[in-house]
């Protein structure tokens, strides 16, 4: 499949964005190429592990929305690939490992912090740049980041989409693993092939019960996320904002 690269070896589903030119950035065949390979891992028995990772300097800038009139092709069918990519994330019964080195924003940081073990290269960063564009979180960041780092520091993220470093991220619990980039390939091979040697009973038992804990209002921050920005995608702010990220300025938001 063009931009995504779909392989199985040894146990693990490998899923390369590979876009890399462009960071990695998301067209809806890759979100629909990726929903479909994590959701058919179920009946997979050869699958174990799903690896999730981006070619290049970037993990994933998010969705993309390059071009002058990017505003016009949004609505809410992109909100319903995002909530059908983190739910397959989530309710996969196998682990989801996301390997991260360079920047995971929009889409792409919430789609990253939904899997189940977060391996960051110490270069890496996590940024939720909604508010730029004027947008909202969305890809139930609005859940997983509160989860697990507590409203006021989710908030911080949200509201003022300030990127957090690896090591920032670690240190507030966002991820899993922090590694510096010269040993970040090896350790996450380590990762992965330590889950792929391990009970795929007990790893779906176990992740079904933390996510039932931790997520239990996942469901309902989908929701609230495609109310929020099935309205926001029709208000200038929004038009102007993804403008002025087309055009490298900085956008005058009118509240309206």
């Amino acid at each position: 499949m063009p931009d995504l690269h779909v392989d199985v070896t040894e146990g693990v589903l490998r899923l390369t964005l590979d876009r890399p030119e462009q960071l990695n950035a998301l067209t809806d065949v890759m979100t629909d190429g990726l929903c479909a390979a994590i959701e058919g891992a179920t009946d997979r028995s050869e699958v174990r592990v799903v690896l999730l990772s981006g070619r290049g300097d970037a993990f994933c800038v998010g969705a993309d929305i390059a071009g002058a009139e990017a505003h016009a092709r949004f609505d809410v069918t992109a909100l319903d690939r995002a909530n059908r990519l983190v739910r397959a994330i989530v309710g996969l019964d196998k682990p989801v490992v996301a390997a991260v080195q360079g920047v995971a924003a929009g889409v792409g940081c919430s789609a990253a912090l939904a899997c189940d073990l977060v391996v960051a290269a110490e270069s890496a960063s996590f940024l939720l740049a909604f508010a730029r564009i004027g947008l909202m979180p969305d890809g139930g960041a609005t859940a997983t980041v509160a989860a697990a780092i507590g409203r006021p520091r989710a908030l911080r993220m949200a509201l003022l989409a300030e990127p957090l470093s690896a090591r920032e991220a670690y240190a507030a619990g966002l991820v899993s693993h922090l590694v510096p980039d010269d040993a970040f390939a090896t350790e996450v091979e380590s990762v992965v092939s330590r889950l792929v040697a391990g009970p795929p009973l007990a790893y779906a038992a176990a992740k079904r019960a933390v996510n039932d804990a931790a997520l239990a209002q996942l469901e309902q921050a989908l929701d609230r996320e495609r109310t929020g920005q099935a309205i926001l995608l029709n208000t200038h702010d929004v038009a102007e904002g993804m403008r002025a990220f087309s055009e490298k300025r900085r956008p005058e938001f009118r509240g309206e």
